[in-house]
């Protein structure tokens, strides 16, 4: 792994910053209803994807993940102003605004989704896994999914052939403790979600997904094992979710003060306090940095505002049409 130094850590603090800020003001246009339909947010996750990204080869390493993902393409090299276009539904979105929230796409970064059904992606991902050892490329696949999705039975039957193929694939729980609204400890008879690796001889185990440092480690670990061809490795990222599972989510399973203990362990505030720690930088060059990232999350808005809608027809010539279809009669 390439070592944590002053410029990684830089990097960091204005990457998780730009995530943060970039949802935020998806939130607010949420509200003013620029952004329709479900609308799932990162905030308190940042970590995660940072240090991912950190362990990775983005040059052929692949991701895929649930719907909370309009950060992760960004992070994969997706201009954000097209991932916020995507999320108001215009043509200069990362899908002509046909995908939306839910569904942030980009074969060119090698990010495969944004995926609607819960655990939906978990085979998926060994699925591409699958090609790349089929066509020889070392490359690996991070396969990321929520607590709740680890409820599934195709994560089972998709660890068990993940192992018995040795795929290049490392499975990723973002544990952010409540799925959609229930606790782990009410889903199941056990809460270390990693152990569920053991059943299959699996790697796998606990990583603390609000340190960024912590999580590269871990991930670089797993991803070497994976190009090496000695199989998939399980992570579950301890981590925490600030807002809602979705914006229509009122919060009633937990306590506002439970929110605010874990926002003193924020990553981005733990990067920046290393920083000045360290003395990489000054407050006024963190004050140069916020400025850059507030004026980065003004241009993607300005560009979602006036890019034009998709016309009718776009939507038309998405769909496929198979004219001899069985079972059905055309009229003469």
């Amino acid at each position: 792994m390439q070592k944590v130094t002053k410029e990684v850590y830089l990097k960091w603090y204005e990457d998780m910053l730009f995530w943060r800020k970039f949802e935020d003001k998806l939130a607010a246009v949420y509200i003013q209803q620029k952004v329709r339909g479900f609308l799932h947010l990162y905030n308190g996750q940042e970590a995660v994807l940072a240090g991912a990204l950190h362990a990775m080869d983005l040059t052929k390493d692949k991701m895929i993940t649930a719907y909370r993902n309009h950060v992760q393409p960004i992070g994969m090299g997706v201009d954000p102003k097209r991932v916020m276009a995507e999320l108001y539904g215009k043509a200069t979105g990362t899908s002509q605004g046909l995908g939306g929230s839910m569904h942030i796409f980009s074969k060119e970064h090698r990010f495969y989704g944004g995926h609607g059904i819960v655990g939906g992606q978990i085979p998926l991902g060994a699925g591409i896994a699958f090609g790349d050892k089929y066509h020889g490329s070392d490359a690996v696949t991070l396969c990321c999914f929520g607590d709740g999705a680890a409820r599934q039975g195709s994560l089972h039957e998709t660890f068990n052939l993940a192992m018995l193929w040795k795929l290049p694939v490392v499975f990723v729980c973002e544990n952010n403790g409540y799925a959609m609204g229930t606790s782990v400890e009410r889903t199941a008879n056990h809460t270390d979600i990693w152990k569920l690796g053991l059943g299959y001889e699996m790697p796998c185990g606990p990583v603390d997904g609000m340190n960024p440092v912590k999580v590269a480690e871990a991930f670089d670990e797993a991803i070497e094992r994976a190009r090496r061809g000695d199989g998939p490795t399980f992570l579950e990222l301890k981590t925490y979710r600030y807002r809602g599972h979705s914006m229509s989510d009122a919060q009633h399973y937990r306590t506002k003060e439970e929110v605010e203990e874990y926002k003193k362990i924020d990553p981005i505030t733990q990067v920046k306090d290393i920083i000045l720690e360290n003395k990489y930088a000054t407050e006024a060059d963190i004050k140069v940095i916020d400025k850059r990232v507030k004026d980065l999350v003004s241009e993607c808005e300005k560009f979602a505002e006036e890019s034009p809608f998709p016309e009718k027809n776009v939507m038309y010539d998405a769909v496929y049409e198979q004219q001899d279809y069985p079972f059905i009669q055309h009229k003469l």
